[in-house]
């Protein structure tokens, strides 16, 4: 398997003088997801957790929506295309075609996820609806970033990866994954709990590195999860979807402060 590092050689400048020296950095490989054997998406990603970034990715794509929708999930039996492409079996394929095409229109719509859709009600259909007896304390929100970023180990080599964790509402960790992108990253741990059948995630908490667009609360939304937390800001169309679905959305972590954008109740 494809380390989620690797080694480069530096030059070091610090004042006058310049040095050379070995670095690690994050990699960055394509992960080709094909589906019933037809290609659906190419991923810029760290490489590793492979299976539960499609299954996270098809997933939010609402391509599959329980575990009982997907056949398997296996890497591809090319040896020379076995690192990089991931080949998904749906236990329906009509409806996986179906859905393939519905995905084809909005692409030619539009370079942009929404904007190809009639309006943000459509990024809302079929997605569960989030239990509102959760509250997390505001103690425990605000030491989410720092236990996040105690458990990001490749993010210790390299400076260079986001980070998607789910935790209890006592603050415990219960899975962690980093990647290069953000959206990957979130995929990664959603896909890792479909595939343990551990969906709908009604009783964590999300909590993720830099800021919050919309495609991270639908990711979030689609899984069930109450609360989602982000080191940096979120965008305004995400703040617009935290409120229709009834997620709670926080942002701007700094020590213990936070700004609540949606669903302020949860926040005890």
């Amino acid at each position: 398997m494809t380390s989620p590092t690797r080694s480069v050689e530096i030059v070091r400048v610090a004042g006058a003088g310049r040095q050379t020296l070995g670095d690690r950095v994050a990699a960055e490989e394509p992960l080709a997801i094909r589906v019933d054997a037809e290609p659906y998406a190419v991923i810029m990603r760290t490489p590793g957790a492979d299976r539960d970034l499609a299954a996270g990715f098809l997933f939010a794509e609402r391509l599959i929506r329980e575990p009982a929708d997907v056949a398997s999930i296996e890497h591809c039996a090319d040896a020379a295309e076995r690192e990089n492409t991931v080949e998904v079996r749906l236990a329906n394929p009509q409806a996986g075609l179906r859905a393939r095409q519905r995905r084809r229109e909005i692409a030619s719509a539009s370079s942009c996820g929404v904007c190809g859709r009639q309006s943000i009600d459509d990024l809302v259909v079929g997605l569960p609806a989030i239990v509102d007896d959760f509250a997390v304390s505001a103690r425990i929100v605000a030491g989410l970033p720092a236990r996040l970023r105690a458990s990001q180990r490749a993010f210790d080599e390299t400076g260079g990866l986001h980070a998607a964790g789910l935790f209890s509402s006592e603050g415990d960790l219960l899975d962690v994954a980093e990647d290069v992108g953000r959206h990957n990253a979130v995929d990664k741990v959603i896909g890792r709990a479909l595939r343990r059948r551990q969906l709908p995630l009604a009783r964590a908490v999300l909590c993720v590195s830099g800021r919050t667009s919309f495609e991270i609360v639908q990711k979030a939304a689609a899984a069930g999860i109450p609360l989602l937390a982000a080191v940096s800001a979120p965008t305004g169309l995400a703040i617009d979807l935290a409120e229709r679905t009834g997620l709670t959305l926080i942002g701007f972590m700094r020590g213990d402060t936070f700004n609540v954008y949606a669903g302020a109740r949860r926040v005890a």
